[in-house]
């Protein structure tokens, strides 16, 4: 165990290294540049395609409705990274890692956009007529690289074991013991139940609870979060200051906080904010490609709102939580630093509660909505008929994940999660052709019709 443990220690450095960090940003960098900032210019046009058509089915095919996708893909994407990994990002960086997680969204949006877009482009039904897809098909149909498409799919169907499920429910079953003393086999065999419940009714019934699970677990944190920035309203000016005096001169050691570089600040601010919002993995792809949409552009622009709702939204308000209430000098970290700055920010065991509700209902949406993409995964490398089995296997591994003490399976998902991003990003970057004409052809029909300003 402790030979596997160091050869994965090592693997996992250089996945969540320096040159992954700088593929990953660069991607961002090279995409903005090439759509000439379609994040920015065309945000406005995502956020009421979003927003405006909640309910709104739209033509073009597909198996469910594109908010539902989108619902499941933010399902996904806000779990306990966004709690978590914010306060960890600051023990670690600093203040000043606030700054490159906000960077790491901003760039992300694009990185989003464009997966989801070609992934769209090549999705295909199954034998049950799911429409799937993903980077798999990508690599797949358009740049001939079968095995390589084999390999994400591979990587995928086992990390979404250790990443999108026993991490997410260990972290239930921590939370529901320690705030509301419920032991964690009966918190297994209840989320075990509930995500069964969810899962075994295919895609459509994941997507008709994401819909409504994700926008209350959203609200909720974040009326949380916003009552605690009204309260210390003051001292948000001072916080901000503070990151962006910490991003070019890095922080030294104040009471319980062990001091950060420069280098600190970038290299976990960008990790965190990576990991939170998981552009350029390749998992959002795969949810995104079975929305009912008549163009692959369309939908591209509901990743757009993902990173931004994920990253600008949810994770900068974790983070403005921790450094206005002056909680980041207390030398907790992770999960038990936002809890102790919420709890300075509201009355009563309310902190508590807003930070242990969120991490239960954000993890519990990770569980169901991972499962998706692992399931696409084994749809893709075994056939349709591996599904059943394969939901099955992943109901009794929540249970697992809820009673055990797994961290060896967890670093190694960490692992193979980064990994995926290699075969990944190849596809992005192989359909940057692919990318530009989807983008023309569509805003060009738009224009036509008179929809888009000329």
């Amino acid at each position: 165990m402790e030979f596997i443990a160091e050869i994965n220690q090592r693997v996992n450095a250089v996945v969540w290294g320096a040159p992954m960090l700088v593929l990953l940003i660069g991607t961002g960098v090279l995409l903005t540049v090439l759509t000439r900032g379609i994040q920015f210019r065309k945000f406005g046009f995502a956020f009421r395609e979003v927003f405006g058509k909640i309910f709104h089915r739209g033509p073009g095919e597909g198996t469910v409705r594109p908010f539902q996708a989108l619902a499941t893909a933010l399902a996904s994407t806000v779990g306990v990274g966004n709690i978590a990994g914010v306060s960890t990002a600051i023990y670690l960086g600093g203040p000043g890692a606030l700054f490159w997680l906000i960077v790491s969204g901003l760039l992300g949006m694009v990185t989003k956009f464009a997966e989801v877009a070609v992934a769209l482009y090549y999705r295909q039904p199954d034998a049950t007529g799911t429409v799937r897809g993903g980077a798999m098909y990508v690599l797949s149909k358009g740049l001939g690289l079968p095995w390589l498409g084999a390999t994400f799919a591979l990587l995928t169907a086992i990390a979404a074991f250790g990443i999108g499920n026993m991490v997410q429910a260990n972290s239930v079953a921590e939370a529901a013991r320690t705030s509301f003393g419920v032991e964690p086999r009966l918190t297994g065999v209840v989320l075990a139940v509930l995500t069964g419940a969810v899962i075994l009714g295919g895609l459509r019934r994941i997507a008709e609870v994401t819909q409504f699970l994700v926008p209350f677990m959203c609200i909720f944190y974040l009326v949380g979060g916003a009552f605690v920035l009204v309260r210390f309203a003051a001292e948000i000016p001072a916080a901000i200051e503070l990151m962006m005096r910490s991003v070019f001169t890095g922080q030294a050691a104040i009471g319980g906080f062990a001091g950060a570089t420069v280098r600190d600040a970038l290299s976990y601010g960008l990790k965190r904010g990576l990991f939170a919002n998981e552009a350029g993995l390749g998992s959002a792809p795969m949810v995104h490609s079975s929305a009912v949409t008549d163009h692959p552009i369309r939908q591209a622009c509901y990743g757009i709102v993902e990173v931004f709702v994920v990253t600008n939204v949810v994770c900068t308000l974790t983070g403005l939580v921790v450094l206005s209430t002056g909680a980041w000098q207390s030398g907790a970290t992770g999960a038990e630093l936002s809890a102790r700055a919420f709890s300075i920010g509201l009355p009563g065991d309310w902190g508590h509660y807003v930070v242990s509700i969120g991490l239960i209902t954000f993890a519990l949406s990770t569980l169901i909505g991972w499962s998706y993409y692992g399931e696409t995964a084994i749809a893709y490398l075994l056939g349709v008929k591996a599904v059943l089995p394969y939901r099955l296997l992943w109901t009794g591994f929540v249970y697992l994940g809820a009673i055990g003490s797994l961290h060896l399976l967890w670093e190694i998902a960490d692992t193979l999660n980064g990994l995926m991003a290699i075969p990944n990003l190849i596809g992005v970057l192989g359909s940057l052709r692919l990318l530009q004409k989807l983008i023309a052809d569509f805003f060009a029909e738009r224009r036509l019709r008179g929809a888009e300003p000329q």
